[in-house]
């Protein structure tokens, strides 16, 4: 006797899209990061290579930038799988997650097109801590390494009067005024650190996220890795959002 295998349209083509390429410049930006902050163990020294380790993160940046500002548009205008009410707990989360809690216990877990309600609570988490990271490090970029869209603004404001402020290099003090340099000093440090252990947040994040997922995948026939790929999943059990702000 066939099992009553369903397949169902899940991820929409931008979904998949941003989530591969963000998962490709994270962990490119996790290394890059890794390198710059034991550069010394690692034998790397000088002020350009530190200026050129800071360029390479700030590049990649970039790109996980764009992909994430892109991602954030689409949550507003893409289809339903796009769409913030895809993944953000609203009214009813907490009953829906006692639910789903009680049908792991039971051996039957409930499937779902999209995110389960323990999914949900992950990415509304990941998404939330990159949104931090890329605030915390485009401010990082101007005020250390003058970069956009901050860099021309901060060096104007720490240039001496007379000294033209696209002549001033990262971490060198000629043509700097010194108080200036502290206040800025001062002004980022904060965000330094919002940075650093908000990466160090994600690093578990993530570590915690691929568990979950491969547990899903394996136990519970979420089939939520392969969908990432097809933008399909095929469910044996009716899922518990089909028809219910699906995602399409």
């Amino acid at each position: 006797m066939s099992l009553p295998y369903k397949n169902y349209n899940t991820w929409s083509v931008s979904v998949r899209w941003f989530h591969w390429i963000n998962v490709l410049t994270v962990l490119a930006l996790i290394f890059v990061g890794l390198i710059m902050m034991y550069k010394k163990e690692l034998g790397i020294t000088g002020i350009e290579a530190k200026v050129g380790l800071k360029e390479l993160h700030v590049i990649i940046a970039y790109i996980f930038a764009t992909n994430l500002i892109i991602r954030i548009l689409f949550a507003f205008i893409g289809s339903a799988s796009a769409r913030f009410s895809a993944f953000i707990p609203t009214k009813g989360y907490m009953q829906s997650l006692h639910s789903y809690h009680a049908s792991l216990k039971a051996g039957k877990p409930q499937q779902f097109i999209g995110h389960n309600p323990l999914g949900k609570l992950a990415v509304t988490a990941l998404f939330s801590l990159l949104i931090i990271l890329m605030l915390s490090g485009l401010i990082r970029a101007g005020t250390d390494i003058y970069y956009p869209p901050f860099g021309s603004l901060v060096s104007s404001y720490v240039a001496e009067q007379d000294v033209n402020p696209d002549s001033l290099r990262p971490y060198q003090k000629e043509g700097i005024n010194k108080d200036k340099l502290a206040a800025l000093n001062a002004f980022k440090s904060p965000f330094g650190k919002i940075h650093k252990y908000s990466a160090y947040l994600l690093m578990l994040l993530i570590i915690l996220h691929v568990t979950a997922v491969v547990r899903a995948e394996i136990k519970e026939g979420d089939r939520l890795i392969s969908s990432m790929f097809s933008g399909k999943k095929i469910l044996i059990e009716k899922p518990q959002d089909d028809g219910k702000n699906s995602p399409s």
